[in-house]
């Protein structure tokens, strides 16, 4: 077993969750980006610009027994050039687990689906990639009826460069089933920082008491 016979006890975990991040540190922040987005229409296919913004914040450590996570919560929200009235929202997790190098993404989407993605890196990668499948019993994708119906997702990929000049380039491709029909729905932008991540509450607590000793 990976991580042995005792699956209680938890490890001894840094209150520091920015210094402990490894390939995902870069990610932490407030960003903003235009990006371009290829999704399904009646006609085919449509693509538009997209105006996105952001936000990854540093949590406590997780523990699940001995298995130990550090990870930012997010919160993406994106609009049309323009315009005011949301065209995606998105929250989740970011996770990397020292021990093993893995990497999560967790995805919810407020239409109804949700996804576990995984890969793996190490501190210092310039890129990370997560993947997940439509019925995969660990790393997958659940939708509602709808969705299964009308628009299958049968693989999620989100591709992540880190930029020399401290920006950061995604590309999401994920394969879908228009009711029947393969279509390939990608998503790509280039985030510029716009305000420094806030650190965990752990980290703070931890800041203050070191002021008052």
């Amino acid at each position: 077993m990976l991580y042995g016979q005792d699956i209680y006890t938890e490890p001894d975990a840094s209150g520091n969750t920015l210094g402990n991040l490894g390939p995902i540190a870069a990610l932490a922040g407030t960003w903003k980006g235009q990006g371009r987005d290829r999704h399904p229409a009646a006609d085919g296919a449509s693509e538009d610009e997209f105006v996105e913004h952001y936000d990854l914040q540093p949590i406590d450590a997780q523990t699940n027994g001995p298995q130990l996570f550090y990870g930012l919560r997010y919160h993406t929200h994106i609009v049309k050039p323009g315009e005011v009235a949301t065209l995606h929202d998105q929250v989740g997790y970011w996770l990397w687990e020292p021990a093993t190098n893995l990497i999560l993404q967790t995805v919810a989407i407020p239409r109804g689906q949700v996804l576990l993605a995984c890969g793996r890196a190490r501190p210092g990668d310039k890129k990370i990639s997560v993947t997940a499948k439509h019925g995969d019993p660990l790393y997958g994708i659940c939708s509602t009826e709808f969705l299964e119906e009308a628009f299958r997702t049968n693989s999620y990929c989100c591709d992540i460069t880190f930029n020399d000049d401290g920006s950061w380039t995604y590309l999401i491709q994920t394969e879908l089933l228009v009711r029947g029909r393969p279509f390939n729905h990608h998503d790509t932008n280039t985030l510029k920082l716009v305000a420094a991540p806030t650190p965990n509450p752990l980290a703070i607590i931890l800041k203050e008491r070191a002021k008052q000793s």
